[in-house]
């Protein structure tokens, strides 16, 4: 079914909404007050969309919008949610524009940690095997292809053969609540101690340390400076080597995995793969991987 939803020609369309189910995003004023409208559309080719433990589920915001106090605290918090308007394509979220500066990494960190330690049942419509279930995506799109083809080739040979063995010591470790996109551009102000959040379409529970090894790889801080912020928030009950691990191989994977998709898409360009290296878009992520050497050196 189509889509016949349109929004308000006064919006102001924002650049970078994505999501499996985003139809775009914009800043709307309403009663005197700005407001965040996202736009989600009944996804009709993907089944997988329609389940609600998929990190892809297309209602996630939805129901986080409608029952708000899964995710409220302590840690991180949402904004303040307004209008939830549902049609048969689709639904559109309203949400508070939220002023102030951002949170450093610390603060963070501290954050994500107090929100993984609150001992409670996952909600129904949470995802769950996050990293998991993306790698899955990874495979299905023939895993590290490109790597295998630069100087990292045994190094991501090596990683790729030995996910399962991490994955599943992740799933024996602690687990707790995951924001499950812990970007630094979605945490954008501060409530007293914790950490105002925003795009919770990858909400979730899993192992702990994952939305930390996330952050690590947008943050200034060093992942053992930020590791150890939360692990202290997280209490001394848990296993701290359990937790590490978790950020480190949530790190190292995303890392890699995304410095594929980046150096497959410049090697469709003409020219030698070699040069492809230099490309504004791939860079980044070799300075990551340089960063992270010895995140990835530990789990050769």
């Amino acid at each position: 079914m189509a889509d016949v939803w349109e929004p308000d020609p006064s919006w102001q369309h924002l650049p970078h909404a994505t999501g499996p189910a985003s139809a775009g995003a914009w800043l709307a004023e309403r009663d005197g007050r700005h407001w965040f409208v996202k736009r989600l559309v009944r996804p009709t080719d993907d089944p997988r969309l329609l389940d609600p433990t998929h990190v892809g589920y297309w209602r996630r915001e939805v129901e986080v919008a409608l029952h708000p106090e899964a995710v409220d605290g302590p840690g991180l918090v949402p904004p303040e949610f307004g209008a939830v308007e549902e049609d048969e394509s689709g639904a559109t979220v309203w949400s508070a524009e939220v002023e102030g500066p951002p949170p450093p990494g610390l603060f963070v960190a501290r954050a994500l940690g107090r929100f993984a330690a609150v001992r409670t049942e996952p909600v129904p419509w949470a995802s769950r095997d996050l990293l998991a279930t993306r790698l899955a995506m990874v495979e299905e799109r023939g895993g590290w292809p490109t790597l295998a083809r630069t100087p990292l080739a045994d190094v991501a040979d090596a990683l790729w053969r030995r996910r399962h063995h991490w994955l599943r010591l992740l799933a024996e470790g602690p687990h707790g609540r995951l924001h499950g996109d812990a970007a630094p551009a979605n945490f954008i102000g501060t409530r007293g101690a914790d950490v105002v959040a925003v795009d919770w379409q990858c909400f979730g529970h899993g192992p702990a340390g994952t939305d930390l090894g996330y952050f690590a790889l947008s943050s200034r801080e060093a992942l053992d400076v930020l590791l150890e912020t939360f692990v202290e928030a997280l209490g001394s009950e848990i296993d701290d080597d359990a937790v590490a691990r978790a950020a480190r191989v949530t790190a190292v994977y995303t890392l890699l995995s995304r410095a594929e998709w980046a150096l497959a898409a410049a090697a469709r360009g003409e020219g030698a793969l070699a040069g492809k290296l230099r490309h504004p878009a791939v860079t980044p992520h070799l300075r990551t991987v340089q960063r992270l050497l010895g995140q990835i050196e530990q789990l050769l």
